[in-house]
């Protein structure tokens, strides 16, 4: 077994463990199943370790002990609107739930934040007033728009 990485983030899950780490390794390239341990229960294993876009994540699933929360989340830091946008579909089908701000819940109930790369970039300008008009926009969105952003950011012309 290759031990690559001394650390990955884990989500417990009730069931379903498989069908959602499947799911999830179709959406990013550099993904993959590393492995799945069926702990005897093979209809439902119980631990599923994969690559999500490069970083090490596992599924245990282990029953109705505890809940997913927004308290963990995966954030994906997308390239462009395109790739904001083919995300943000694929998580909220089948059951998933738009949230505010670039939150989602999918519907397996893990949150994600699905963040194009020009949100941070425009939230770090140095115009304090630019910024804030960037936050008041993205504030009022559920999928991040990358182009609304950026009309924020321009300053006001007065005619």
């Amino acid at each position: 077994m290759d031990h690559a990485s001394k650390v990955r983030t884990c989500f417990w899950f009730e069931k379903g463990g498989v069908d959602a780490a499947e799911e999830y390794v179709s959406l990013l390239p550099n993904s993959k199943i590393d492995a799945v341990r069926d702990s005897g229960r093979p209809d439902d294993p119980m631990i599923v370790e994969f690559t999500l876009a490069g970083a090490p994540m596992m599924i245990l699933t282990a029953g109705p002990h505890y809940e997913l929360t927004p308290a963990a989340s995966i954030s994906v830091l997308t390239e462009n609107q395109e790739e904001t946008d083919r995300l943000w579909a694929a998580l909220t089908e089948k059951g998933g739930e738009a949230r505010r701000c670039g939150w989602l819940v999918d519907r397996f109930g893990v949150s994600w934040q699905i963040v194009p790369k020009r949100l941070p970039d425009l939230l770090a300008h140095t115009d304090a007033t630019i910024v804030q008009r960037v936050s008041e926009a993205m504030m009022q969105m559920g999928k991040i728009d990358i182009a609304a952003l950026e009309a924020a950011a321009k300053v006001p012309t007065h005619g």
